[in-house]
């Protein structure tokens, strides 16, 4: 077979025009969601079409090549991407098929001083920071959208406030798996990476609960509860600098989430939200708005699981076995990608991982100095994967509430937790086509050249590089909806880029990994997510235009953030190797 290796000048020889007709298959997606308002799944596989003829017609790539990549893509959505997505999603449904999800509830509630507004953003911002933390992959936004959804909470406004919360944390998700990935492919050392995105995400992430009160509640939510937002921002932003500065990167979220949610607890104990019962009626709807007392926020009652939104003292048995599956999650991952006491746990479940070089793609898919494009090869990871660390967490759970089922107030058998899979596979069936079709898009893309294409067509901006930096990390965050994956396309670009205009890479490759922190926001994957989450199936184009806004304003402080560090301006606060 015929080697193939991609341009970045296919198209009269212009690398300006080439740019230009590779972003028609990203046009198209946003034209589709947002004008068209198209379903997603749609709306990707019109977007992979285009993306398969601009790189037959215009990159000359090989047909079989182009389908090739497609269905390499495809596989790698499906396997780790949508199972983890499915996995994460069921640990949250075992809790709620238990009854256990009620306390959980009321852990939140009494935590956050019985203020709606607080509880959803320990819940948005602080536990879906620390499951973006461990898991990522949509994880977050798939279990914090139902879990504000059970509160009572509008689908739109409890999707919004999920997707702008899985914003700051984003960065060093799944254990900073987007670092160590742009470490790896650019050969920099990854601890001072991680330090820069650790000078760059805390300045959004002080912000991210205030633009949450005002996305639940307006700008009352923000005149009678920020000093709690401010308090919760600034102490997450606090940890998360100097864990990644001068702890662990891999760990800063984890940590940072706990800071968030310790400094709630310590600061309601000496100041109280104003407008608690004003806020219910105009946060939530339903049964919820009137906060009655034994009525869940689909007005089921909660006898069975002992919740009494009136009663301000957590039990220690139910609020323990609430608080499990997540404090298991925080084990098994831990041990899983940390532990290297004795035996490296990591290494040993990373050496089950199988390789596969894929057919009609390695080997003949080369880049400029004639070697075999890494990403040909797709890695098996069917034991070391969050999805099946997550699956293993949900039948351990399963197990134990079985056999604590509290006299029968808690009643579920480990067989109805393996059929619950089913079920939400079933109920994840566009959701996934729409994460598949995408990341076939994403390949497509990146093996025939059209993606890099466009980022040396902005790398030729010389020094104002700097600004346009984490435009590149948001646009394959966007279209891919990981930052892992943005990475992996940029990363290289980015130091490249750098070097040649005299701009620090290190930065330049945290920029990358920063701007993709409120790409995620808009990624069709995480709208898709969202939206099946909240029961709006097919209505991502509404949750979108909620959210683009917020997305392409915090995008720009980036910006002008990441210009002022490469300039004498700002470039005292970056960290020294």
């Amino acid at each position: 077979m015929d080697t193939f290796t991609p341009s970045t000048e296919p198209l009269a020889g212009s690398i300006a025009l080439s740019a230009l007709i590779s972003l028609l298959p990203l046009l198209t997606f946003f034209i589709m969601l947002a004008v068209v308002k198209a379903k997603a799944h749609v709306s990707g596989l019109v977007s992979l079409l285009v993306a398969i003829l601009v790189a037959i017609f215009v990159f000359k790539m090989p047909v079989g090549m182009t389908l090739m990549s497609g269905v390499l893509g495809a596989v790698f959505g499906a396997f780790p991407v949508v199972w983890i997505v499915i996995m994460a999603i069921w640990l949250y449904q075992v809790t709620v098929i238990s009854g256990r999800f009620e306390d959980l509830r009321r852990v939140f509630d009494v935590i956050g001083g019985g203020d709606v507004r607080i509880q959803s953003i320990l819940i948005a911002f602080c536990f879906g920071g620390l499951l973006e933390a461990l898991a990522g992959f949509g994880a977050p936004v798939a279990i914090t959208a139902t879990m504000l959804l059970a509160l009572g909470m509008a689908p739109l406004r409890a999707a919004a406030a999920v997707l702008v919360a899985n914003t700051a944390p984003v960065a060093f998700g799944a254990v900073a798996i987007p670092i160590t990935t742009a470490a790896g492919l650019t050969g920099l050392d990854a601890n001072h990476i991680g330090a820069m995105v650790g000078h760059q995400a805390p300045l959004l992430a002080i912000f991210v609960p205030t633009l949450l009160l005002f996305i639940l509640d307006g700008k009352r939510g923000v005149k009678e509860v920020w000093p709690a937002a401010l308090v919760i921002g600034g102490s997450f932003a606090v940890a998360q600098f100097f864990c990644a500065t001068y702890f662990s990167y891999e760990l800063t979220d984890i940590v940072a989430s706990l800071a968030g949610l310790g400094a709630a607890v310590i600061f309601l104990r000496f100041w109280t939200p104003k407008g608690r019962e004003e806020a219910r009626a105009r946060v939530l709807v339903g049964e919820a708005a009137q906060g009655a007392a034994g009525t869940g926020a689909n007005g089921a009652s909660q006898a069975g699981s002992g919740y009494d939104a009136s009663d301000r003292k957590l039990r220690l048995g139910p609020t323990f076995l609430a608080l499990f599956p997540y404090l298991l999650v925080i084990v098994i991952f831990g041990v899983a990608k940390l532990w290297k006491l004795g035996v490296s746990i990591p290494g040993a479940l990373a050496a089950t991982d199988v390789k596969i070089k894929w057919p009609m793609l390695y080997g003949h898919v080369l880049d400029g100095e004639g070697n075999p494009v890494s990403s040909t090869i797709y890695n098996f990871q069917w034991l070391s994967n969050p999805g099946t660390l997550l699956l293993i967490t949900g039948l351990i759970v399963a197990i134990v509430y079985s056999l604590n089922d509290a006299g029968g107030k808690y009643k579920i058998k480990v067989s109805d937790a393996v059929l619950e899979i089913g079920r939400t596979i079933y109920n994840m069936r566009w959701a996934a086509t729409t994460i598949l079709s995408v990341l076939a898009l994403a390949y497509v893309m990146n093996l025939s050249g059209q993606t890099i294409t466009i980022g040396t067509w902005l790398a030729g901006t010389g020094a104002f590089f700097a600004f346009l930096s984490p435009i590149l990390g948001w646009l394959g965050t966007a279209v891919t909806g990981s930052d892992t994956s943005s990475n992996a396309l940029f990363a290289k670009l980015q130091q490249t880029a750098g070097l040649n205009a005299g701009i620090d890479p290190n930065l330049l490759v945290a920029a990358n990994t920063s701007g993709g922190v409120v790409g995620k926001l808009i990624s069709p994957q995480n709208l898709a997510i969202a939206a099946t989450a909240v029961g709006m199936e097919g209505k991502e184009s509404v949750i979108l235009k909620k959210v683009a806004g917020w997305s392409v304003s915090m995008l720009l402080v980036l910006c002008v953030l990441v210009y002022l560090q490469s300039t004498p301006i700002l470039g005292w606060m970056l960290p020294t190797p």
